[in-house]
């Protein structure tokens, strides 16, 4: 009966262990594909972000020239075209 549970020690304990660590390892290769989906995600995200803050900048330079340029004119234009009916 000794000899059973000493086999089962030697044999059993060390195969129970690399499954558990096969499952670990794989485990860990899925987090990282996991972490380098998000971060790719995350790249584009902040790519799109960046792109569509340079456009809105641009059209804010545009809009402030305009108002420097012109001045006064552009209020009165502004109120000309809320009294104008819609079409």
């Amino acid at each position: 009966m000794e000899v059973i549970f000493i086999l089962t020690i030697v044999v059993g304990l060390p195969v129970t262990l690399a499954i558990g660590y096969a499952a670990y390892e794989r485990t860990l290769k899925f987090k990282e594909k996991q972490l380098q989906a998000i971060t790719h995600e995350t790249a584009e995200k902040a790519a799109q972000y960046a792109a569509q803050t340079e456009r809105l900048e641009a059209r804010v330079r545009v809009l402030e020239r305009i108002v420097t340029d012109k001045g006064i004119d552009v209020a009165d234009e502004i109120e000309k075209l809320r009294d104008a009916p819609l079409n």
